[in-house]
C-alpha cells in the first residue's frame, strides 16, 4: 500500500475491486481463480493493498491479503519479501510479468502464487496503463523500497543515520584523495606518466608510514588538485574523459607553456588540442573561422612538438543531452582559467590563506566559494563550441552551483588532507565544521526524492545530510541491502 497512491494503482485497484477481467481467471501455473471478496481497500496503513480477501484458487479457499503490483519484480524491489506486514499476502496480483513468474515469497518462506493480469483486461487499458507506469517510473527512478513503511521510523533516528553516513562520504573522499596523493608521488618517484603508461602500485608503498616530508613538492598538490577540479567540472557524462585530460595535460607540462600578461590563450590551446576538440582551422572557410579558432589552432601547432603525451578524439566526448553551458568546451575554457590560478596566483596558498584567517565560517565558506565562481570573457561568452555563436550571452564558465560542488567535493577534502598531513589539526578540524555547515544552493534528483521518501525536508539543504543521502541510495537502497541500513533494520526485522 503507498502512502501517497499513484494514478495507474487507483486504475489497478480499480479492476480488482469491480472485477473488470475475463472470467477465466489464472495464476501463471493455470490454477483457476474465483474471487469470492476482493477485500478491504488498505488506505490508512503500510503494507498489502486488499485486506482480508477471500478467494478460490483451484480446490482451495483462501482467505488474506492481496498485493497490487505494476509488475512482478517489484514485489522484491519493494521490499515485500523484507517485510512482516506481507506475511498474509495470498495473491500477488501484477499487470505484467515478463518472464512469467509462478509465485513470489514472503518473509517467513511462505510460497504466494502470481496472476498476470494483462492477459485478462482489454488490451487498450493495458496499453494506457503501461503508459501511466512508464511515465511514473521516469519520473522516479530513485524511490526508495521503504517509502510506505518508513513514516513509522522517528525522524530523530532517520536524520542521525544519514548524518553518520555523510560524514562517512566525506572520509572517504578523503581517503581517495589521501590514496591518489601516494600514487602521484610515487609515479613522480619513478618518473612516469599517465595515463600512457599502466602501472601497479605496489602494497608496501600503498600501506607505508608516510610523512610531511615525503610530500613537500608543491607538484604532486598541484596535480591532485587541478585533476579533481576537472573531473568535477565534466559531470557525469564527461568525467572520465576530463580526468583523463587533466592527466595528459599534467601541471608540469602546463608550467612549461610560458605565458604573455593574463593572456592563457595557451593553456586553452594545450587542453583543447590534447582533447582533440580543436578543429582544424586551415580547413575552415574564412567566412566561418574566427581569428579566435586560428589563434588556438596555430598556438597548439607551435607547443605541440613539446608535447609527447596521450592525444584524444572529439568522439570521445558527450554533448548529447547536455544543457550547452555544460558543454565541456566551456567547462575546459573555465578549467584553463582555474589552471592559471594554480600555476601563476598562487591558488592553494590563497586558499590556505582565507582557511587560517577568517574565523567567521559563514563568511569563509562565501569566500572559498567566490573563487570558483568563474565569469566568462572573450571568445567563449558567446560561444558554447568553435565557431558556431551562441542565441545568447554565456555568463559564467563555472556558476554557484558547479562552484559549491567543487568546494565539496573536492576542495575541502583535498584540505583536511592537506592540514592532516602537515600537521595542522586545528585546521582540518576547521575545514571539516565548514563542510558540516554548508548548504548548496542546489540539489539533484538522488537527494529530491530520498528527501521525500524520508520526509527530511528539514535537514535536507545541508550538505552533509545531502551526501548522506546520496551515500544511501547508492550504497544501500539500490543495492538491496535494507537490512544493513539502520533505517530498514527497524521496518523490514
Amino acid at each position: 500500500m503507498s502512502s501517497k497512491e499513484k494514478m495507474f494503482e487507483k486504475d489497478l485497484y480499480d479492476i480488482w475491486v469491480n472485477q473488470k477481467f475475463d472470467d477465466n481467471l489464472q495464476t501463471i501455473d493455470g490454477e483457476k481463480i474465483s474471487i469470492l471478496d476482493s477485500g478491504v481497500h488498505n488506505t490508512d496503513t503500510s503494507g498489502p493493498d486488499f485486506q482480508n480477501a477471500r478467494i478460490r484458487i483451484g480446490n482451495l479457499t483462501f482467505v488474506g491479503d492481496i498485493e497490487i503490483d505494476s509488475d512482478y519484480v517489484d514485489w522484491k524491489s519493494h521490499g515485500h519479501h523484507l517485510n512482516n506486514r506481507y506475511n498474509k499476502v495470498v495473491l500477488h496480483a501484477t499487470l505484467t510479468n515478463k518472464h512469467n513468474q509462478p509465485y513470489v515469497y514472503t518473509k517467513d518462506g511462505r510460497k504466494v502464487p502470481s496472476i498476470k493480469l494483462s492477459e485478462f483486461i482489454d488490451e487498450n487499458t493495458v496499453e494506457d496503463i503501461s503508459k501511466k507506469i512508464k511515465k511514473y517510473n521516469s519520473e522516479h527512478e530513485h524511490t526508495l523500497r521503504c517509502i510506505d513503511e518508513n513514516s513509522s521510523v522517528d525522524k530523530k533516528i532517520k536524520e542521525k543515520f544519514v548524518l553518520q553516513l555523510g560524514t562517512d562520504r566525506y572520509k572517504k573522499k578523503c581517503r581517495k584523495m589521501y590514496d591518489r596523493l601516494k600514487e602521484l608521488k610515487y609515479l613522480r618517484e619513478l618518473q612516469l606518466k599517465e595515463p600512457v603508461v599502466n602501472y601497479e602500485i605496489p602494497e608496501e608503498i600503498r600501506n607505508k608510514n608516510y610523512t610531511h616530508d615525503d610530500f613537500k613538492e608543491k607538484e604532486i598538490w598541484l596535480q591532485l588538485l587541478y585533476e579533481n577540479i576537472f573531473e568535477a567540472l565534466g559531470y557525469s557524462k564527461n568525467k572520465s574523459i576530463m580526468l583523463k585530460l587533466a592527466q595528459s595535460a599534467d601541471i608540469d607540462f602546463l608550467k612549461s607553456l610560458k605565458l604573455n600578461g593574463k593572456d592563457t590563450t595557451k593553456y586553452e590551446a594545450a587542453l583543447f588540442g590534447i582533447s582533440g576538440l580543436i578543429p582544424e582551422a586551415d580547413k575552415i572557410p574564412e567566412n566561418h573561422s574566427s581569428e579566435y579558432t586560428k589563434n588556438i589552432f596555430s598556438t597548439w601547432k607551435s607547443i605541440k612538438e613539446d608535447y609527447d603525451g596521450e592525444t584524444y578524439n572529439e568522439t570521445d566526448w558527450n554533448f548529447f543531452r547536455l544543457r550547452p553551458q555544460n558543454f565541456p568546451t566551456v567547462r575546459i575554457a573555465g578549467g584553463a582559467r582555474l589552471i592559471d590560478g594554480l600555476l601563476n596566483k598562487n591558488l592553494v596558498m590563497v586558499l590556505v590563506k582565507k582557511i587560517k584567517e577568517i574565523r567567521n565560517l559563514s563568511v569563509l565558506i562565501n569566500s572559498l566559494r567566490s573563487v570558483f565562481i568563474i565569469q566568462s570573457d572573450g571568445f567563449w561568452q558567446d560561444h558554447y563550441v568553435f565557431d558556431n555563436k551562441a542565441s545568447s550571452k554565456i555568463k559564467y564558465f563555472i556558476g554557484v552551483a558547479r562552484a559549491d560542488e567543487i568546494l565539496v567535493n573536492v576542495v575541502l577534502p583535498f584540505f583536511t588532507v592537506y592540514f592532516e598531513v602537515f600537521g595542522k589539526d586545528e585546521l582540518a578540524k576547521k575545514v571539516f565544521k565548514l563542510y558540516s555547515i554548508y548548504s548548496q544552493k542546489n540539489d539533484n534528483r538522488i537527494v529530491r526524492e530520498v528527501t521525500d521518501c524520508l520526509e527530511l525536508q528539514r535537514v535536507s539543504k545541508r550538505t552533509i545530510y545531502s551526501q548522506g543521502m546520496i551515500e544511501l541510495f547508492r550504497n544501500y537502497c539500490s543495492r538491496g541491502k535494507c537490512l544493513e541500513c539502520e533505517i530498514g533494520k527497524l521496518i523490514f526485522s
